[in-house]
């Protein structure tokens, strides 16, 4: 996939869209509430606090929280085997021992995209691809019995950027269908609208899977990744410091939306976007900051017409749940919603990045090598949801961080302080964080420094080896003359 002109809505399908007669399929048991829904790895105990959490929907994740090592791959899938059979339970060093509540919430999986492969199965000598293997086996193994449990196999489809991805994957469940003898759309899947050219297809993204559709989402990191990574060589789409990028600001309200309208005319569930913030167990003032912000969020979510939410920590989830009570009520959703004629904005205003009253600071460089180098030292460790700075940070906002320092490089931005970016400049904080970071772990950072600088060198053993890949890494993502697409495909050649 390379980066591409500014897209517009496709002229050959017109017809899908102008066709206003057609629906997507109706809700599946235990989908048409869905007013909050908590995201996590395929993690056993993180599971389980998800099950019990309240919310109505729990997506297992096999995609951005998850590094996919074979052992977390094969792990997670013995552990949605064991939550579909209500027999998951875990036991704590300390004795604790978790295990599910009567009433749970109900289980999406979301695989990996179709960019990711499997490098532990094969056929005919190439590797398979790891949207297969995830999709593959939990249907293989769970779907009769989540059928005969009175919900059934539920998805959510990550990175599409066209409706003939959509398409392939209505082709997967199609067959897997007969394969198993299940009826013609006993699978639902929600798809992420997280790519900037997925939003110019959503309606016919719904129309490819609409006998298997359960609705979209706003996959608010990875879109605003797929902005730069799409369009970051034009300077009308520099973006400020990722803290400032809100669903508020004009492109992302745009794409907000007119997602909510798309789904609503097509009869299929608008959910949307994380809230990430990690309740600290120290500081109220930074938690009751926190909460007045998520807060805000869903509220202004749940006026926009969305029907549910992500959030990422059990303890936001009555947060979440009290904005869109106030709305739903006792309704499951608000389908009826829907634009009034002439009020939703434009194609042309999704690709309007222009947000007044911001910058690219000082501050923000730092923090973005700070998370680039945390999250990825974690990944290539085997966490994919890592914890850093009261924010769940995973592959999307990782991907953001390196994203924002290659285009800011590229283009030798002004930072507020009235310097330019360089790589001088890069390298600079990028040290500086390394050793603050080395200093916490109790590290060389010396000798890390020094073995990241010359490819050639020997890794240090242990932790100080994973920290100098991880910086060699985002050094070549941030570094290089063209963009990677994804930093996960080279990271995974570091875990295959």
């Amino acid at each position: 996939m390379r980066r591409c002109s500014p897209p517009a809505l496709r002229a050959d399908t017109a017809h899908i869209r102008d066709d206003a007669s057609w629906r997507v399929a109706p809700a599946g048991p235990g989908l048409d509430d869905r007013r909050v829904e908590i995201t996590g790895p395929v993690e056993r105990k993180m599971m389980i606090n998800a099950l019990n959490s309240g919310a109505k929907v729990f997506m297992a994740d096999f995609e951005d929280a998850n590094s996919p090592t074979w052992r977390n791959v094969v792990d997670g899938q013995v552990n949605c085997m064991d939550a579909v059979r209500r027999t998951i339970t875990f036991e704590n060093p300390d004795g604790r021992r978790y295990v599910l509540d009567d009433a749970v919430a109900t289980l999406v999986v979301r695989p990996r995209g179709w960019h990711l492969h499997e490098a532990h199965l094969a056929a005919d000598g190439e590797p398979l691809s790891g949207s297969l293997v995830d999709a593959g086996l939990y249907l293989f193994h769970n779907a009769h019995e989540l059928v005969r449990r009175g919900t059934g196999p539920y998805f959510y489809l990550p990175k599409l950027e066209a409706a003939e991805e959509a398409r392939l994957w209505n082709d997967v469940f199609v067959f897997a269908q007969a394969q198993l003898g299940l009826p013609h759309g006993t699978i639902r899947a929600t798809v992420l609208i997280e790519t900037i050219l997925g939003a110019f297809e959503m309606e016919e993204i719904l129309f490819e899977l609409r006998d298997h559709a359960a609705g979209l989402n706003a996959g608010r990191w990875d879109y605003i990744f797929s902005v730069i990574k799409k369009l970051g060589t034009d300077p009308a789409f520099i973006l400020p410091d990722r803290v400032q990028v809100g669903m508020a600001v004009p492109f992302m309200r745009a794409y907000a939306e007119r997602l909510v309208d798309t789904c609503h005319r097509r009869g299929a569930h608008a959910i949307g976007g994380m809230a990430a913030f990690i309740p600290s167990r120290r500081d109220a003032e930074v938690n009751a900051r926190a909460m007045a912000r998520v807060t805000e969020d869903k509220e202004r979510e749940a006026g926009q017409g969305f029907d549910g939410t992500w959030v990422a920590h059990p303890d936001l989830v009555p947060v979440a749940r009290a904005a869109f009570d106030a709305v739903l009520g006792d309704r499951p959703n608000q389908k009826h919603v829907v634009a009034q004629p002439g009020a939703l904005k434009p194609p042309a205003a999704l690709l309007d990045c222009a947000i007044p009253g911001t910058a690219i600071t000082r501050e923000g460089v730092r923090l973005n090598i700070d998370v680039g180098l945390q999250y990825i030292e974690a990944w290539l460790g085997g966490s994919g949801a890592v914890a850093i700075h009261n924010l769940m940070e995973d592959a999307a906002t990782a991907e953001i961080s390196r994203a924002q320092l290659w285009q800011w490089l590229r283009h030798g931005v002004t930072l507020d302080d009235g310097s330019r970016f360089t790589r001088d400049a890069y390298a600079t904080t990028r040290d500086a964080v390394v050793r603050a970071l080395a200093a916490q772990r109790a590290l060389d950072a010396e000798a890390i420094v020094a073995a990241a600088a010359d490819p050639r060198a020997a890794l240090p053993e242990g932790a100080a080896g994973r920290f100098t890949r991880a910086v060699r890494l985002l050094d070549q993502l941030v570094l290089g003359d063209s963009f990677t697409e994804f930093l996960t495909v080279p990271g995974y050649r570091e875990l295959a």
